[in-house]
């Protein structure tokens, strides 16, 4: 008996379960509402909605617990949400088999990626302190949730920050958990769940042939591509890199894109590395040994499984949680690797000013082209980086030299392919 309850704990840690739970509660509650609002713009019924839901949900477990249990890193996949929020308007007037064509289209450019390892070459050109500051950028919108809650929903909130104090001074490993229980105990003392919201049901996957029109193909696809592989994929990477994960870039996005080619006919519009929920499995809150948490992305995948099937009923329960609750405890989640992303940012005095363009230009939200924040902060971060640069390397030889006791060679994420 007390062999096959070490093996239990060994294969369902606390910590790890409620950070794979709270991964999955805040990355559908966080995007549900804007898939089921592209499936509509293709003129989606509620079972080919559902089939919507099944599909990612499936395609995200599968994908992450293989890629997980074979590397032993804690890789989440997640839907595409700036795809969802692109296809929302794209889709308009768009018949559901050529949306499935442009799905498709755009899984296939991301194989292809994967394949030709030319992402995985872009991606080690990326000095750390600058893929820090990128993750703490994109994860500040979500971090300052939790006190901007505070505002409309202090009796909830403050609770789970009290909550999480008390668990860090006291039981360190079980510090979410107890906030987690403190918000729920909170929200049901406010009377803020809606139960009568809640109904049961299953998900069916329905099959959509797919129709290729090559107007379609360049203004869907296309841009469904680009928007995934800057706005979700590099930060996915970014969040790896930033935990100390080497996990070879190529074969993630070959397996993300072969599932998501296999899975669109079904409405799977793009598959992609997670950023903000893969960081809270990355987290030291997930497990305080770096090699075992892993299994928190293992949980992950299994709870997105009865995301897949339940797909209506989820989005019921989603309708019926208090908004208070996911954002505070996304919050309290991704402290400790705002934390540590903020301290590898600023660690290279020599690159510490393009780090904080790259975490400013990233945490504006700032959406150009259609394409998210993350890839512009990159970019503004870059082109800081190299003007510098340049200005240093022009330095005459009778000048002063610049103060560099503190500062170490930038390094560059190290991209196996």
């Amino acid at each position: 008996m007390s062999l096959m309850l070490a093996r239990i704990r060994a294969a369902a840690p606390p910590s790890a379960v409620v950070a794979g739970l709270i991964a999955v509660t805040v990355g559908v509650t966080s995007s549900a509402a804007l898939i089921f609002t592209a499936a509509k713009a293709a003129g989606a019924d509620s079972r080919e909605i559902s089939s919507w839901m099944l599909a990612l949900s499936v395609g995200m477990a599968c994908t992450g617990i293989g890629l997980s249990v074979r590397y032993r890193a804690p890789v989440v996949i997640a839907w595409s949400t700036p795809g969802a929020a692109l296809l929302t308007t794209s889709l308009s007037g768009v018949p559901m088999d050529r949306a499935v064509g442009a799905f498709l289209f755009s899984a296939l450019l991301i194989l292809a990626s994967g394949v030709t390892g030319w992402f995985a070459r872009a991606m080690s050109r990326i000095p750390v302190p600058m893929a820090a500051a990128l993750l703490a950028g994109v994860l500040l919108q979500f971090g300052t949730g939790l006190f901007t809650t505070m505002h409309s929903s202090f009796a909830v909130a403050f609770p789970m920050f009290v909550a999480y104090l008390l668990g860090r001074r006291l039981l360190p490993r079980y510090a979410v958990l107890l906030a987690l229980a403190a918000g729920i105990v909170a929200t049901v003392f406010t009377g803020g769940w809606h139960a009568e919201r809640v109904r049961l049901s299953v998900a069916t996957p329905v099959f959509v042939t797919p129709d290729f029109d090559w107007k379609v193909l360049i203004s869907v696809g296309v841009p469904l591509f680009v928007v995934t592989m800057a706005s979700q994929n590099l930060p996915g990477v970014a969040v790896l890199r930033g935990a100390g994960y080497d996990v070879p870039v190529s074969p993630l996005m070959t397996w993300t894109g072969a599932a998501n080619l296999l899975l669109a006919p079904f409405g799977a519009y793009g598959l992609n590395l997670a950023a903000i929920t893969a960081a809270i499995c990355t987290s030291e809150e997930a497990h305080p040994d770096r090699r075992k948490r892993y299994v928190a992305a293992v949980w992950a995948g299994i709870f997105y499984l009865c995301v897949g099937v339940l797909g209506a009923t989820v989005a019921s329960l989603l309708d019926a949680m208090p908004h208070a609750l996911v954002l505070g405890i996304a919050g309290i989640g991704l402290l400790a690797t705002v934390t540590s992303s903020l301290a590898t940012a600023l660690s290279d005095t020599a690159s510490r000013e393009a780090a904080v363009v790259t975490f400013l230009a990233t945490a504006s939200g700032v959406t150009l082209l259609g394409i998210g924040s993350a890839f512009w902060g990159l970019l503004a971060g870059a082109l800081t980086s190299v003007i510098l640069s340049a200005g240093r390397k022009r330095r005459k030889p009778d000048d002063p030299a610049p103060d560099t006791s503190s500062t170490t060679r930038p390094h560059r994420l190290s991209t196996r392919t």
